[in-house]
């Protein structure tokens, strides 16, 4: 009930949407003339925030048309290397472009698209062959494609490295602990495609360690709380028909929640440069909140597994992670390098809890593990803008050239 009451909501308001946004590009377009007028435009500005202020549930384009290698720019083509029920392995091929060593990007399930790591991917693809986990919305998978938990996040990871045959796992937030564990099987099996190199960015590891807000709302309900409060059914609208899901808009609700005078105040201030005529500055603000809300569903068991697995259990510390009933061993690790990145003022991922890994890999060897902090920044700015790209990457890129 509770999704299709979300979808009557977004039903009702969608025409007042569409006149709004009529309104905006009557009286905000400077050819018209209207937009001259102060009041107008104060008019207009208004009604495009009214006409944003909701959820999309598309995946949004990446956006990467080009990239320079050397001094030499290339077209990136995106394309589907490897289709599955619940996600694609895509790959951002460099038309004509130069042999690089091949990277796995992990992206999280966390109630938004792979599209959130677009700079972590512009950013790497200057000296890498760049893949990602390219998530479905647990709202458009047929139920007769069975379940996804954390089992199958595994599967999934397991199958693109052994697609690609020779890769770098990276993962960002979310999956590191799925990463880990794909990398101990691998590793246990002595699989051929096992990756040559671990980068575990900002993830919940051990989610012991300085726990967050996040971590302490975990704990602070049972199980069964989550199940019965934030999982509901895809409408029958959609090709997810009935499949058990956590929907992306209670997800970002929650996050919204943590945040509100901060996203407040970012709405007031693309008002503002909208009637100053602030180009650039709306327009940045408008590509933020394209990609933020754009929401898409977690598959119950997915969520619930990671709950109780990651956060409430902390099953892969405590060495009673399991994976189709076969027990996970870090320490089956031994000739894959790992570097581990946290930033300093990470309000979702303490301190401490992807830095976890360094010890359960035991069997690695000190000289072939690295973990670093980032000062000054947050959650995002870990795998997102300035620092991302001048003083993170370039420990990511060595960490990589050196396993090849």
């Amino acid at each position: 009930m509770l999704y299709e009451a979300y979808q009557a909501q977004q039903d009702f308001l969608a025409p007042f949407r569409a006149g709004a946004d009529l309104v905006k590009s009557a009286l905000g377009d400077p050819a018209l003339g209207p937009s001259t007028n102060y009041m107008l435009r104060s008019i207009a500005a208004g009604a495009e925030i009214f006409s944003r202020a909701h959820m999309i549930h598309e995946r949004p384009d990446y956006r990467i048309a080009d990239v320079t290698v050397s001094g030499t720019a290339f077209p990136v083509i995106e394309e589907i290397a490897l289709e599955m029920p619940f996600g694609n392995l895509v790959h951002f091929r460099k038309d004509g472009g130069p042999v690089q060593p091949k990277v796995l990007l992990a992206a999280p399930m966390a109630g938004h698209f792979a599209t959130l790591l677009r700079n972590t991917v512009q950013v790497l693809l200057a000296d890498h062959d760049v893949y990602i986990t390219d998530w479905k919305s647990g709202r458009d998978v047929p139920l007769s494609k069975g379940r996804f938990g954390t089992d199958e996040y595994i599967d999934h990871l397991i199958a693109f490295f052994t697609h690609l045959g020779d890769a770098h796992g990276m993962a960002v937030c979310q999956p590191c602990p799925s990463m880990l564990a794909a990398a101990a099987l691998m590793a246990e099996d002595n699989h051929a495609a096992m990756p040559r190199s671990l980068t575990l960015m900002a993830g919940p590891v051990d989610t012991r360690i300085n726990p967050t807000r996040v971590n302490h709302l975990a704990q602070e309900h049972p199980l069964e709380w989550f199940e019965d409060n934030l999982i509901t059914t895809v409408p029958r609208r959609y090709e997810g028909a009935h499949r058990r899901v956590y929907p992306g808009f209670l997800q970002l609700s929650a996050f919204v929640t943590m945040n509100l005078s901060r996203h407040v105040r970012a709405h007031m201030d693309l008002f503002g440069h909208i009637l100053k005529g602030e180009i650039a500055e709306a327009n940045a603000n408008r590509k933020f909140y394209d990609e933020y809300f754009s929401v898409a569903d977690l598959p119950a068991e997915f969520y619930l597994d990671t709950v109780r697995k990651v956060f409430q259990e902390h099953h892969l510390p405590r060495g009673v992670y399991a994976w189709r009933g076969r027990t996970v061993n870090p320490g089956a690790i031994r000739k894959t390098p790992l570097l581990t990145v946290e930033g300093e003022r990470d309000d979702i991922c303490g301190l401490g809890q992807t830095m976890a890994a360094q010890d359960l890999c035991s069997s690695v060897k000190p000289f072939r593990k690295k973990h670093y902090v980032q000062a000054g920044v947050g959650h995002y700015g870990v795998f997102s803008g300035s620092r991302w790209a001048t003083q993170i990457y370039p420990m990511v890129r060595s960490h990589i050239m050196s396993a090849q």
